[in-house]
């Protein structure tokens, strides 16, 4: 479909929502570019498994592409096949079809109020506006994507520098053994004394897996205990330290570091294509509602109609009760009335009902659920030939559909999962390294001075290794990761197959409808005909016997069920061009609505998991489809 050049109805910016910032995403690219490693997508280990993904789209697409010319929805003229006089083709006009109905008053009723029925005109522009703005599962799948955000953020900020401080002190007044030489004491009978100590620092856990930490440490020791001569005393104690713990083989990558960030930021993603999805579906369950709407509409002109014309021939019947007509055919008749009575007010409830059920997709402040307010739709169903391509409909809901972005990010979460328990199978073997600068005098500067010049450094170096026996629990969680990744892709290829199948019933039932608004006009004109040579007979019999009557009403029943059939397949018509929107994902294009946010692009490596999409697919010409 070519591009509207009038402005859009709607713009939903998923960005401007989020209030999201360059640094968000930018962080994520810097760590991914900082680990030096690929995206679990193109590792290679599992290339059967994702070949297989992307020839089952292939397959699909196969025979659709050896004939991509596209094709035009044709029927044949079946009005014509009729043989109708064309000077009589006025008047069958105006005895049924939508367009005899222009200026008819909607016979209402009263509304709960017991008062006269208020209506309000509406397009189907506005009804699609008000919902894509208002609806209440829309307002619901609008906070996804800003949950979505804030999880990742949370993510993100597990690589935040951490500052930690812990003072604390300590007072000892305790006894101990004293050593003798001889008769002779040597050294305190008691340990007393204060310790005061703080130690501030900051540490960063790594993309690597590990963590550096720098910290510093003051302490205050003052001894009183007895016979016990110390200096300096009191004392002040500081040192610089600088450590390293890093995992060398479990743990040990950044893609196990940066798992939970990539599982963020594809649940962010994913709520954004859940939005889109919720805003397809709202969309085109309100033009549904809407041509419901129309059809409710003019299912009770047409029912109106029918009971006049039924009355009419009852007042005639009645008339003749005297001369031939006999008690069982007034009786009759009667009874034939009554039923279409009931029929328009049953007619009247389904409109209302219609008008409801259009309010609630809407939820328009203006127009309440809890409002009397009529819905009286303005636009009427069209009937205008398109024309489409199945290989260029399949191409563009494989590039749009949010529920394929949706399956490569399932497939991508499955794959993050399957690295990490891969990784979970290694042997425990982590590695600290530190080191520490001391310093010890009178005041704290002066034990500042001493560790800054390195005068009194410690080294400390040591690994720590574990491994399960057996190994059990991590390589039963890396099978079960395999399998999960298995059902990914599997359930990937089952969104596609279910899409190709969602795309070519859309194109059946616009092929199927085009062509049963030619068939059921050409019966609603039929049986207007019919009708016809009935009212002529009676213009031109004298004798109006209730057999003739009786023929009359059936007729009459004839030409408004053929007129409901029309308008069905009418609305039904416009119902398929919707879907096939719909179900190609560019429904809101369609109608105007820009929907700015980023997609999961496929990509078209020759050994990607993908098939390579066009950049810019062919749409269903019906750029004029609907009556504005």
């Amino acid at each position: 479909m070519s591009t509207r050049s009038h402005p859009p109805i709607v713009n939903l910016d998923v960005r401007a929502l989020l209030g999201l910032q360059a640094g968000v995403g930018g962080l994520c690219a810097a760590l991914l570019l900082a680990s030096g490693c690929s995206s679990p997508l193109t590792d290679k280990v599992d290339r059967d498994l994702r070949r297989s993904v992307r020839e089952s789209a292939q397959r699909e697409l196969a025979e659709a592409s050896e004939q991509p010319e596209p094709q035009r929805v044709t029927r044949e003229d079946r009005v014509a096949t009729l043989g109708i006089k064309p000077e009589v083709m006025d008047q069958l006009s105006t005895m049924g079809g939508i367009e005899s109905y222009a200026g008819k008053d909607l016979p209402l009723g009263p509304n709960l109020y017991g008062k006269p029925q208020r209506v309000v005109k509406l397009t189907l522009e506005r009804a699609i506006a008000s919902a894509v703005r208002h609806n209440l599962n829309v307002e619901f799948a609008r906070l996804a994507p800003a949950i979505g955000q804030q999880q990742l953020i949370a993510a993100e900020a597990a690589f935040d520098w951490v500052l930690f401080a812990n003072p604390q002190a300590s007072v000892t007044n305790a006894p101990t053994t004293q050593q003798f030489f001889g008769n002779t004491p040597s050294g305190s009978n008691e340990n007393r004394r204060d310790v005061y100590e703080a130690t501030v620092g900051a540490r960063k856990p790594l993309i690597a897996g590990g963590q550096f930490q720098l910290q510093t440490e003051i302490q205050y020791t003052d001894v009183r205990s007895s016979n016990l001569d110390l200096r300096p005393n009191p004392a002040r104690e500081s040192n610089f330290l600088i450590q390293l713990d890093q995992p060398l083989l479990r743990g040990f990558g950044s893609d196990t570091a940066l798992a939970q960030v990539r599982l963020a930021r594809n649940a962010e993603v994913d709520s954004v294509q859940q939005l889109k999805g919720t805003l397809l579906q709202v969309a085109g369950d309100t033009e549904t509602a809407y041509w419901n709407l129309v059809r409710s509409r003019a299912d009770l002109l047409i029912l109106q109609r029918l009971l006049e014309r039924g009355e009419e021939v009852y007042r005639v019947l009645k008339s003749r009760e005297r001369f031939d007509a006999k008690p069982a055919s007034i009786s009759n008749a009667a009874a034939t009335v009554e039923l279409r009575r009931s029929d328009v007010i049953r007619a009247q409830r389904s409109m209302r009902s219609a008008s409801d059920q259009l309010k609630v997709l809407m939820n328009d402040p203006e127009l309440p659920v809890g409002s009397e307010t009529l819905l009286f739709p303005a636009d009427r169903p069209v009937d205008q030939a398109v024309e489409f391509s199945l290989v260029d409909a399949v191409n563009s809901s494989l590039a749009n559909r949010p529920e394929v972005q949706r399956a490569i990010l399932s497939i991508d979460n499955t794959s993050i999962r399957q690295v990490v328990a891969d990784n979970g199978r290694l042997p425990r073997l982590d590695l600290r390294a530190l080191t520490r600068f001391n310093g010890q005098g009178t005041g704290f500067g002066q034990a500042y001075d001493q560790a800054t010049d390195a005068e009194y450094v410690d080294y400390q170096i040591g690994v720590n290794f574990e491994q399960p026996i057996g190994n059990r629990a991590a390589e039963a969680t890396f099978r079960q990761r395999r399998l999960e990744r298995m059902q990914a892709t599997i359930a990937y290829r089952n969104t596609v197959q279910g899409i190709v199948g969602e795309v070519k019933g859309a194109l059946r039932d616009l092929q199927t409808n085009y062509v049963l608004i030619e068939q059921t006009r050409a019966a609603r004109l039929a049986a207007a005909e019919d009708l016809r040579t009935i009212l002529v007979e009676e213009q031109t019999i004298q004798t109006q016997t209730p057999e003739f009557l009786n023929l009359k009403l059936q007729r009459q029943q004839a030409l408004a069920s053929a007129e409901q059939q029309e308008i069905q397949a009418l609305v039904e018509y416009n119902n398929a061009v919707a879907r096939l929107f719909q179900v190609t994902g560019t429904g809101l294009e369609r109608n105007r609505i820009q929907f700015n946010a980023p997609a999961v692009k496929p990509d078209r490596r020759t050994d990607d998991i993908f098939p390579d999409y066009p950049l810019e697919p062919q749409r269903p010409d019906i750029d004029a489809i609907r009556a504005q």
